[in-house]
Formats: structure tokens, sequence, C-alpha cells
């Protein structure tokens, strides 16, 4: 996005031909928010507002796009289950901190949530077709895994008659055909090659199944982690959904099918079944929805007493998830600081900035223009750093030869229980640590705070 709005044509400035990551992704995510973004931007670059006004820009956009798809699916739900239903769905996700943080996040991931939330409102709305073709597009150009919901809720329409065999391979095998050529001719410009980047993606994760070289879970780790942490009182509720109301049971079990095979996979993220969260707020809707109605009873009554208890518990995880997060991007903060103290440096400020760092709240909208100059180069090791010509270091070991401390940034580490108040107090520790090159000494003697 940064580069669609900055270097516009001039391709060979693009950052991901040099850093190219893992695995290829598509651009057409990225072309899409850019040009609603734009206009934006321009206002930005007119008033010479910082290139971080443009970050927040893009994100915005992003996460407009993600609410009005999800939007289109709480209209659905309205004339389906009623207005009540919809209320809670509003509620639901309102307080849930993962699912509304993850909406502006510019991953693949989201970009397939936007397209998965139109599918489920085609869905609800009969268009079954539509539905498919929505999940189609998602899995051909932004998700290859979305195949995983794609199958079980194809098999579910053939099963109940809502599709016929011919109709679907006829309608659905022409959209593939139609995203794929686009994808190829939109990603292949981009990466200066013949490219089709979600089935190298399929070849890297399932094929070779390579993802687990970033970490790996149990088989369970969905279910028993990532969904509590993101549906928060969601979940039981929908659970107790499926219960109490045979309509939802149609659209959950498929979603429930993607993440059994999803679990299948050893390297597991909540990112991965984000698009899952909208069908179970609406199965935990209707559940909350039943207990309201019937609050008067005296079960009912009672569930309806927890059932309040677990929103206010919901709410009080949301706002401190909220404050945690506020705290994991020490990399972000390290880099601004930087930029305000070392402002009168020499020219050909040269800026490394380690992987660690560039994950934790750094991206190219937090660079400043000449004389800062920034490498994200990888594998170098520590000691080579001290051979290479950087003036900083932004890093996560605390000493590296060859460069002194000058400061350090602190970032979230863990939730402290209080036994007054607040309850909870959030605990913080050095995460990064911005190191000057010893050639510049003296500058650094004068003007730099050093570390405690």
């Amino acid at each position: 996005m940064h580069d669609f709005l900055y270097h516009r044509l001039h391709l060979d400035n693009y950052d991901h031909l040099e850093f190219p990551g893992v695995v290829p992704r598509t651009f057409i995510g990225a072309l899409l928010v850019s040009l609603v973004a734009a206009p934006f931007v321009l206002v930005v670059n007119l008033l010479h507002l910082p290139k971080f006004y443009a970050l927040v820009t893009v994100r915005m956009a992003l996460g407009s796009i993600t609410l009005y798809t999800l939007r289109f699916f709480r209209h659905k739900i309205r004339s389906k289950f009623g207005h009540q239903v919809e209320a809670f769905f509003v509620i639901l996700t309102a307080i849930q901190f993962h699912f509304l943080f993850y909406c502006t996040r510019p991953l693949p991931n989201i970009l397939a949530l936007a397209v998965v939330n139109l599918a489920y409102g085609y869905w609800l709305e009969g268009r079954f077709y539509a539905a498919l073709n929505s999940l189609i597009f998602a899995t051909t150009v932004f998700r290859c895994d979305i195949v995983l919901l794609l199958g079980p809720l194809g098999l579910q329409f053939l099963l109940t008659k809502k599709i016929s065999l011919w109709g679907a391979l006829k309608r659905c095998t022409m959209m593939a055909f139609f995203c794929i050529g686009i994808t190829i001719l939109v990603d292949s410009i981009m990466w200066k090659r013949l490219l089709w980047p979600e089935f190298e993606v399929f070849w890297f994760n399932s094929v070779l199944n390579r993802s687990s070289e970033w970490g790996t879970h149990a088989f369970h780790w969905y279910f028993t982690s990532a969904l509590p942490r993101s549906l928060l009182v969601a979940y039981p509720l929908s659970l107790f959904g499926l219960i109490v109301d045979r309509r939802v049971r149609s659209y959950t079990l498929p979603v429930l099918a993607f993440i059994l095979l999803y679990s299948k996979l050893p390297h597991k993220e909540l990112r991965f079944i984000i698009s899952s969260v909208p069908i179970f707020n609406l199965s935990a809707s209707v559940a909350a929805n039943r207990i309201y109605n019937n609050k008067r009873k005296m079960i009912w009554n009672l569930l309806f007493i927890i059932m309040l208890g677990l929103f206010l518990i919901s709410l009080g995880g949301t706002i401190t998830t909220f404050m945690a997060s506020y705290w994991n991007y020490p990399s972000g903060h390290a880099l601004k600081r930087l930029h305000a103290i070392g402002e009168s440096m020499s020219p050909e400020t040269w800026i490394h900035i380690d992987t660690f760092s560039a994950m934790n709240g750094i991206s190219r909208f937090c660079e400043s223009d000449f004389p800062w100059r920034y490498s994200k180069e990888e594998e170098i090791s520590m000691q080579e750093l001290a051979q290479r010509n950087f003036t900083f270091l932004i890093n996560e070991h605390p000493m590296i030869n060859g460069f002194k401390c000058l400061f350090t940034e602190d970032g979230f580490s863990r939730i402290h229980l209080n036994p007054g108040f607040p309850p909870v107090l959030l605990v913080k520790n050095p995460k990064v640590f911005i190191h000057g090159n010893l050639r510049n000494m003296d500058l650094f003697d004068k003007n730099w705070p050093g570390c405690s």
C-alpha cells in the first residue's frame, strides 16, 4: 500500500522486490485499498503531515471496507432472524477486541474476511451460487485455505439440494478461471515473473508442510485457545445456540468443519480462522436473544444473570487487551523517538532494523526522508553488524560489539492481578534496544539518554 501510494509506477522502488518474504502474496487487495485511501493520502501530503497519518488512513480504509461487508452480513441477519438478534450481534462484535483489531490489519486473511462476509450475507439471503463464487474469489486470490470453508459449504448446498452439481460446475468453474486469470495478470506484473501467488502458498504450506517451521500447536488449540480468546462470551453462547435453534446448525456446522480441517495443519494462528467469527457471533446472538426473551422464567432468569456477568467480564477483558495492545509495538515507538532525537545527525544516517523490530511496529510508513536510510537485511550475524556502516541499530539484543546502547523501549510483557485498584496491571519490560555505532561516540555522549 505504501509503494502504490508513494512509488506508483516506479516498480523498481517497491519493497517486495528486495524483501519478498517467505511466499509471494497478491497485490490486488493492496491496490483496492490504496485506491480508496488515495484521495485522503493526497490531502495528508498536501498538508505536509508525517507519513504516519497515511498509515492511519490506509488502516482506516481497510477497516471501512471490512466493516462495510460485515454490515451487509448484519442486514441479512436482521432479515432472517429479526432486529433483536441483529442488536445482540452488534453488541457481541463490539466487545470482541481481537476481531475488530484484525479488521484494520493489512493481511491476506483480512482481505479474505471481507469477501467471506459477503458470502455469509448471500448465504442467509438464499443466493447460494453468489456465496460460493465469493468464496472462490477469496480462495484463488487472497487465501487458498478458504477452500476448507468452500468445500463443506458447497457439499452442504449439494446435499440439501440448494444447488445442482451441473449448475455449480458451470458457474463456479467459470468464476475460478476468471479469478485465477486476474491474479496471474496483476501479480505477474508486480513480481516480474509468471506467478499465481496462492498456488505457491498452497504448495509451501500444504504440500511441503513448511509452515510448521514457524511453530506448531496441538490439534485442539483453535477450540481451547484461539476461539475462547477471540469470541469471549460469544463462545459459550454460540454452543448454546446450536441447542436452542435448529436454523443455526446449518450455518455453524460447515464453519466447524472448516476449523476441524484446519486443525490438521500443525502451524496455527488466530488470523487463519478469523473468518469463522461472524458465524459464531450469529449463533451466540440467537442464543442471547432466546435467553433475553425468556428471562421472566425462573431458570432462564438465572441464565440471563449469568449472561450479563459474562458480558461484563468480556468487556473488561477487551479493555485490558486494548490497553496491552498499545504497548505491543515498541519498535515503532523506538523509531519515532530515534527520529526526534537524531534529527540533527549528519547526512546518510543508516538504520538497521532486525526481524523482531520489523514485526513489532515498523513499516515503510514510519520511515523519514533523506538523510535517513533503512536496511531490513536479514541473517546478518552479531559480529558482522560491527563491520557494516550502520549508524544505528534497532534490535532485540541489549548488547552488540562495536555499538553503544543509547536507549530502550518498553513493551507489554504480561498481566498482573492486583488486589487493590485497578484490579489488573500491565507489566512492561525492555523489548527493543537502540544502539549507536561507537564511531559516533562524541555525538552519543552529548545527545542521547543512554540505557539504564
